[in-house]
């Protein structure tokens, strides 16, 4: 099972977010860019109860790993490491990456590293909170 690095970029016509890490993969780009946009959209789907907006637009997803077996390794954060769901969240973004056909498993690492801020926020995000 080789992992993928995280240095590099791929090359593809279609900009991947920079979260996620595909460069130098066996899979098909048509099926890497698939599971991409599917991954996002099931961490769209996932929120923090305490601020009505989905975790990808509040910058709390670092990274997606997609290894050539398809197994997702995916660094997230939380916005304080004091989080009520700090427990629970994690959970939640496995269950809901782990809906994408295709994705064999699912890992959630939590870290702190770099502390989250407003600043990782999305334009969207910021304009949903009025935060400017």
């Amino acid at each position: 099972m080789e992992e993928q690095s995280t240095q590099e970029k791929p090359n593809t016509e279609t900009a991947l977010p920079d979260q996620v890490v595909t460069s130098d993969s066996a899979i098909p780009e048509e099926e890497l860019e698939r599971l991409t946009r599917d991954l996002i959209a099931a961490m769209k789907s996932v929120y923090d109860p305490e601020i009505p907006v989905d975790i990808y637009e509040l910058g709390l997803i670092y990274k997606i790993d997609i290894n050539d077996d398809r197994d997702v390794n995916i660094d997230m954060t939380l916005t304080a490491p004091g989080c009520p769901v700090a427990g629970e969240m994690p959970g939640w973004v496995e269950n809901a990456a782990g809906t994408v056909e295709g994705v064999r498993g699912v890992v959630v690492n939590l870290t702190f590293d770099p502390p989250w801020d407003i600043s990782m926020m999305s334009d969207e995000a910021k304009l949903e909170l009025n935060i400017f």
